[in-house]
């Protein structure tokens, strides 16, 4: 169902909400400001006591930089109340000038979530259905131009709510999720989609375009204006020489910066994945991070912008 165009590609860095080290947060989001990456995504595990709450971590990330997105991959939307994440994704929106991304999923950890106090959904279907509705409420208060928002839903009830402020600009909403409802459902109301190479290997990759596609095409949209995220967990090796250190699961890129120019131009291609979050898992973090933005970004836009370059 793929329409044929392609959506230029956008890369990124992934930056730990660890309170162990809050200064390497600080220093890789600079990284990507200064050297042309265009986002930078935050994990969300709120139950997990050594994390720092990654909406408070996205705005100071967002007042320290000024250029490069920020985002969440992803928020676990049973612990955010969807309105008020709306105005919180409206206001920091605001103050960077333009530059959130907000990713959603529907929670990885329901014991985690009911220990905070939020909803204890196990069953999928109505995880799903909560799910949906965030985004409904989410997308109805930011179109509704001052003018008052009432929803009834079957989790969440807004009633006559005046919103504001605005966004600055489209906000894109990427969505965090496997099941096949919510890849179609992704399809029909979302701007993209995140996944993880080291959990979704490309073999997988084709159904979940397919799914994608199909949920676009119900709701009258091209598919190709979704994005397809891919975060890449892995090691990029200095030199020419690979094997210096092993890949722990599948999925995982382990090489020098030519391997990672190839593996995602291959992506690209094959596999219509269209943005990139660069995941380091080996120590040297910040390191491998500017090489990730001064030599693999760079020669994969050329790469893709004239094929016939090496």
């Amino acid at each position: 169902m793929d329409d044929g165009a392609r959506l230029a590609p956008l890369f990124g860095a992934n930056i730990d909400p660890g309170v162990a080290n809050i200064d390497e947060a600080f220093a890789r989001a600079r990284l990507a400001d200064e050297h042309g990456l265009d986002l930078v995504a935050v994990q969300d595990h709120p139950y997990n006591p050594d994390f720092l709450d990654t909406w408070t971590l996205l705005a100071a990330l967002g007042a320290s930089t000024q250029r490069v997105h920020v985002g969440a991959n992803v928020l676990s939307t049973p612990l955010h109340p969807p309105a008020m994440l709306a105005k919180a994704a409206a206001s920091l929106d605001v103050l960077t000038g333009g530059r959130v991304e907000l990713g959603l999923g529907a929670g990885a950890s329901p014991e985690g979530i009911a220990a905070l106090g939020g909803p204890r959904l196990v069953d999928p279907g109505e995880r799903f259905r909560a799910f949906r509705e965030s985004i409904e409420v989410i997308r109805g208060l930011w179109a509704s131009g001052g003018q008052p928002f009432t929803f009834v839903g079957e989790f969440h009830q807004i009633d006559g709510a005046t919103f504001g402020p605005s966004p600055a600009h489209p906000i894109r909403i990427w969505t965090g999720v496997l099941g096949p409802r919510a890849l179609r459902l992704t399809g029909a109301v979302a701007d993209g989609l995140l996944i993880s190479s080291s959990y979704v290997p490309t073999d997988q990759l084709p159904e979940i375009n397919r799914l994608v596609d199909e949920g676009a095409a119900a709701a009258g949209r091209a598919p190709s204006a979704i994005r397809r995220g891919y975060n890449l967990m892995g090691v990029l090796e200095t030199g020419t020489g690979e094997g210096r250190v092993r890949s722990r699961r599948p999925g995982m890129i382990v090489g020098p910066a030519g391997r990672w120019v190839d593996e995602i131009v291959r992506f690209y291609e094959d596999y219509r994945q269209d943005t990139f979050t660069f995941w380091p898992v080996a120590g040297d973090e910040r390191a491998q991070i500017e090489r990730f933005a001064r030599e693999v970004a760079p020669a994969v836009r050329a790469r893709l912008t004239h094929p016939g370059q090496a």
